[in-house]
């Protein structure tokens, strides 16, 4: 800390300390990964963590419990708790909690509100946009976006929904997606040869397809699927959507994209920040300047280049911006969100 000769001769050091217990609440839709991208930064920085899993699908992390309790780390550095999402509200205004770390729905807004003194990361999803540029391997985009609009049937948070495709090449490419889409099989995920699976519950199949049926009498066009076969509803593809139609301005968390056409790049990077939401984005294009300009101009936490907006790895910040969420996980990331740091200065120190 010697800028300024009237520091005196001083050296600064700095360390990252845990805010504090943590409290996690996962979703269904990944009940292991998604917990584990939050017990394993919270151990990692010393603070315990209790896990609230979403109360369809409890048994990942309450596996993952098993596993910690036959470790010698401390027995009350992770605790797992299957209640009701009433009853968790109050884990979020106990104070003794200093970190919230939410995946999940819009209620995590309201969550952070009810203590505002509490740290928080937010991950609440999204409609992701995906730009294919004429200068695209058009092959390869189409079986990616086939792959990112469907697996998990669609119950992703980063699942493509909205795919943008130039102009030129817009028929072309809207006949090789549909090949790909058709060629994917669903039914039960147990079977390895399976690419498309159940919805999570009956509630989630009937909004679906709510929101397919309330577009078609909108005026969109089903190019392929828009069927429901309890308890799978088939990859559907929607061409002739209009912004203010669910399946477009929302977040359907089902296997259902819109396609449309557009004539310039900054045409398409409007109409990919023309949402609440800003998680992720995928764009496919053999100009560096395009994904330079994207990486700019996108208001998301993260682009894809030459695949979709599907593509996360744990090492990797991810988060959003706007209705998508607020701070950023991955374990390096996650770890600084959990800690502060904090300054020891030496003083009358030879430099």
């Amino acid at each position: 800390m010697d800028t300024e000769q009237s520091l005196g001769s001083r050296a600064g050091i700095v360390r990252r300390f845990a805010y504090g217990p943590v409290l996690g609440i996962s979703p269904f839709n990944f009940p292991v990964n998604l917990v584990a991208h939050k017990v394993a930064p919270a151990l990692a920085v010393g603070a315990p963590i209790v896990v609230k899993p979403a109360g369809v699908t409890p048994l990942g992390a309450l596996a993952l419990a098993e596993l910690f309790d036959e470790t010698e780390l401390p027995k009350g550095m992770l605790s797992v708790l299957s209640i009701s999402s009433d009853r968790a509200q109050k884990l979020v205004e106990d104070r003794r909690f200093k970190k919230l770390s939410f995946t999940g729905s819009g209620i995590g807004w309201k969550l952070k509100g009810l203590d505002p003194h509490k740290h928080a990361t937010l991950e609440l999803g999204g409609n992701a946009g995906v730009i294919v540029h004429s200068d695209a391997d058009l092959d390869h985009a189409a079986a990616r976006v086939a792959v990112g609009g469907y697996y998990q049937a669609g119950q992703s948070c980063i699942s493509v929904q909205r795919v943008l495709i130039q102009s030129e090449v817009y028929e072309d490419f809207v006949a090789r997606l549909i090949k790909q889409v058709e060629s994917l099989k669903v039914g039960d995920p147990l079977d390895p040869s399976v690419d498309v699976g159940p919805l999570i519950d009956h509630n989630a199949l009937e909004r679906v397809d709510a929101w397919v049926k309330e577009a078609v009498d909108q005026g969109a066009e089903v190019l392929t699927g828009g069927k429901r076969e309890d308890p799978f509803y088939h990859p559907t593809v929607l061409a002739k959507t209009s912004p203010e139609m669910k399946v477009r301005c929302m977040e359907i968390f089902g296997p259902v994209i819109t396609v449309q056409p557009y004539q310039t790049f900054e045409e398409a990077l409007a109409e990919v920040n023309d949402s609440e939401y800003g998680l992720q984005a995928g764009l496919f294009t053999s100009s560096i300047e395009r994904a330079m300009l994207a990486h700019r101009e996108l208001e998301v936490g993260g682009i894809v280049v030459n695949d979709t907006s599907a593509f996360r790895a744990d090492q990797m910040p991810y988060g959003g911006s706007k209705e998508s969420g607020y701070g950023r996980e991955g374990l390096r990331y996650a770890m600084e969100e959990m800690t502060e740091p904090r300054i020891m200065v030496l003083s009358h120190v030879p430099l």
